[in-house]
């Protein structure tokens, strides 16, 4: 058993957790860029799914990496987090961002947040939600 005092916090824990969906974000990137440079349209599939597979794992549920990275948010920054998916989801009407919205919404009412936030957990959570929702909705030819 590990002791209590080895566990890791939870803006740790958010770092970690987000790392995934980071490196998800390069790979999506990385196969779009090499669609857009040969254009074989495979890499724009294996590019625009990835994305949807690493915003999927954006959901702010349980062991999720959203999950994880939400458990660093304050309540306000929950908030904030729940109006940046929605002002995505009206951009990009990428579908997903609807089982996001439900579940960002559930967490913004936890009363487990913690009373200061993790800034930098928001930014990076945020800003992978918009990268991987816009990258989710490029059209791959048929």
């Amino acid at each position: 058993m590990i002791p209590k005092t080895d566990r890791p916090t939870a803006r740790e824990d958010a770092r970690v957790g987000l790392a995934g969906p980071i490196w998800g974000l390069g790979a999506s990137v990385a196969a779009l860029a090499a669609f857009w440079a040969t254009g074989y349209p495979l890499l724009a599939a294996v590019g625009a799914v990835g994305a949807w597979i690493n915003l999927f794992n954006l959901v702010p549920f349980w062991q999720l990496d959203g999950g994880r990275g939400f458990r660093s948010l304050s309540r306000s920054q929950r908030w904030i987090a729940l109006a940046v998916i929605a002002v995505t989801w009206a951009v990009t009407r990428e579908g997903l961002l609807v089982l996001l919205l439900l579940a960002a919404g559930f967490k913004c009412f936890s009363r487990n947040a913690p009373e200061s936030g993790d800034t930098r957990g928001l930014l990076t959570y945020a800003g992978l939600v918009g990268s991987l929702a816009l990258l989710s909705t490029v059209p791959v030819p048929t």
